[in-house]
């Protein structure tokens, strides 16, 4: 017998500012989907989320959880008061003889326990409340953008977590290769409405395309009839002298219907527009070494950057990255070796942190009073690339609402501030690009309008991202940083830089036993030799599962060596048997196949 539904939304309404930001809303979960939930910034995609969780409650419509059921919310401004460190916290509320999870989930995600909340960062806090989220025991967990603030191979350890979990789960993320890599049920938040389609999200732009498409030629047909019965009603009135009022009723009714239509939002009016022409040669570095006590940026780097390159820098968070950018425009000096600057550069810089943005100021303010784009704030006049324009009217381009050009930019979600620094950005003349993650809480609309600008951009862009998808599409060469002062150029973006680390690297060794893969061993696109694509695919991704296996049966070693466990805690001690048992048959499983595979290869 098929079990209900672990979370059922029925009939759901919720007004903000008087328009109806959900109605009607009926919505199933059941176990083991995988879901990404996807749709513009300020859509409602975050407050759907909470309405799952039980955080914000509807105006009208029941939410129903299957009874026993827990559900699980990764927090995006995580209350730490009380607690000493972030592992604390993380750990808060979970049963002692499953802290091997949360132990776990922070290696996996470079989680600090250790480190104080006071000291923490935004991007440490939320990746606390994410641990959390990963330990707990619940049958559906919602996830709020959960690679933001991640590099790549914590992304990696996270998409193979969540790969092989048991437990449903419902994502929101501007990452395509993690929502392609795991949703096989996209739910599409537009106008109002929820529209579920049971396919991942690599089917989400050709279904959304589609239906733009029916939508214009139904749009279309109605404007015709309302012409036609609109010609009627003038010429056949007239003539006859006398009214069917059907007809005319038929008319507004059409008329009052084409009105209320929600048009859907276009997207924002961004251009890149260069400046005056630098110099062939942008950049030139020759032995540049840069270090911070024992810690080595960078040691003995060359690089020479022609105009209209995209330099794309990659590696895991604290590596240096930023560090090696500032460096290459000037901004840091380095300990030793020499930097050329090409001639007449104009810069603008897109700041990860968004320290161009004062929360506490309006986004009139924060346009209107700005040294970089000429402007005092005692007029309602910017210059956009040297030419006045109203605030409003600039901020329309950018998607914002007239309410929202006197609100402070403390109102606006993630997406949002991304625009705005954006707008400041695009307001400026320049001809060199230095974009420090510039695709965080952006939507897939934007993401897809500002790769077509840089593409078409005249000058030359510096970029830091762990977005895969984004590189692939951006970058012509690929710095990858991997720690100990190591930066190795390559030609492309991620895939190509993958690929060719790949043809550098010691390759396994043909299997003559039961001989366990390097967990370190590269990954690859590309498809080895004797296998299907589905068998490559996997054989890429075992090394990491049979890593984790390994981690989760020694911490359940551990757990299980206390000798008092049994006499204090026969339930906990059972639980544990039991989890050491079935990962014991996971990690064989997983060697056989391994092994299977690579003798096919």
């Amino acid at each position: 017998m098929a079990q209900p539904p672990i979370l059922t939304l029925s009939e759901i309404m919720l007004t903000f500012g008087g328009n109806p930001l959900f109605e009607g809303l009926n919505l199933s979960i059941h176990a083991n989907e995988r879901i990404c939930l996807v749709g513009r910034n300020g859509s409602g995609k975050s407050t759907l989320l909470k309405i799952m969780a039980g955080l914000v409650e509807p105006d009208a419509g029941e939410v129903f959880r299957r009874p026993g059921t827990a559900i699980a919310y990764m927090e995006q401004d995580p209350d730490l008061s009380g607690y000493a460190t972030l592992g604390d916290y993380a750990a808060s509320g979970l049963d002692p003889a499953e802290f091997y999870k949360i132990e776990i989930a922070m290696e996996g995600i470079k989680l600090n326990p250790d480190q104080s909340p006071e000291q923490a960062s935004g991007g440490e806090r939320r990746r606390a409340a994410l641990a959390k989220l990963l330990a707990a025991d619940a049958e559906l967990l919602l996830l709020d953008e959960p690679t933001n603030h991640l590099d790549i191979e914590a992304i990696a350890w996270l998409e193979d977590h969540l790969k092989n979990t048991r437990q449903s789960y419902v994502i929101i993320s501007h990452d395509r290769a993690f929502l392609r890599n795991l949703t096989r049920t996209t739910l599409w938040v537009d106008r109002g409405q929820v529209r579920r389609l049971d396919k991942g999200f690599e089917h989400f732009e050709a279904w959304r395309d589609k239906i733009f498409e029916e939508e214009d030629i139904q749009r279309h047909k109605l404007d015709r009839l309302i012409k036609a019965e609109g010609r009627w009603a003038v010429e056949g009135i007239s003539a006859r002298r006398k009214r069917n009022m059907g007809r005319v009723r038929r008319l507004q009714d059409m008329r009052q219907g084409r009105a209320e239509q929600v048009m859907r939002q276009g997207t924002a009016k961004m251009a890149f527009e260069s400046g005056p022409k630098s110099g062939r040669l942008v950049v030139e570095a020759r032995g540049i070494s840069k270090a911070f006590g024992d810690k080595v940026i960078v040691r003995d780097f060359d690089l020479r950057v022609q105009r209209g390159e995209r330099i794309a820098f990659v590696g895991p968070n604290g590596v240096g990255k930023t560090t090696l950018l500032n460096i290459l425009i000037g901004k840091e000096q380095p300990d030793s070796g020499t930097i050329k600057l090409g001639t007449n550069l104009v810069p603008a810089v897109f700041d990860q942190n968004r320290a161009a943005l004062d929360p506490k100021a309006t986004l009139w303010e924060s346009l209107t009073n700005d040294r970089e784009l000429g402007v005092s704030g005692k007029n309602d006049q910017i210059l956009v690339r040297g030419k006045p324009k109203h605030v409003v009217g600039y901020l329309k381009e950018f998607l914002f609402t007239d309410k929202q050009a006197r609100s402070p930019i403390s109102a606006l979600s993630g997406g949002e501030k991304a625009r705005l620094l954006l707008a400041k950005l695009m307001a400026q003349e320049n001809n060199l690009l230095i974009l420090d993650e510039p695709t965080n809480d952006l939507d897939v609309e934007t993401l897809d309008l500002l790769q077509e600008l840089i593409d078409d951009y005249d000058g030359t862009v510096l970029l830091v991202s762990h977005d895969r998808d984004f590189l692939d599409r951006v970058a012509t060469t690929t710095i990858a940083m991997e720690g100990d002062g190591k930066a190795t150029v390559y030609a492309g973006g991620w895939s190509d830089y993958r690929a060719q680390r790949r043809e550098t690297a010691t390759e396994t060794p043909k299997a003559s036993g039961k001989v366990k893969p390097k967990a370190a061993a590269p990954k690859t696109a590309e498809k080895p030799e004797g296998l299907t694509f589905k068998q490559a695919h996997r054989l890429k991704e075992l090394p990491a599962v049979i890593e984790r296996l390994e981690a989760e049966i020694a911490k359940l070693e551990e757990l299980l060596a206390d000798p008092e466990l049994f006499t204090k805690s026969p339930a906990k001690f059972e639980k544990a048997s039991a989890a050491l048992t079935e990962r014991q048959e996971a990690l064989a499983a997983a060697e056989e196949e391994w092994l299977e595979l690579e003798e096919l290869r």
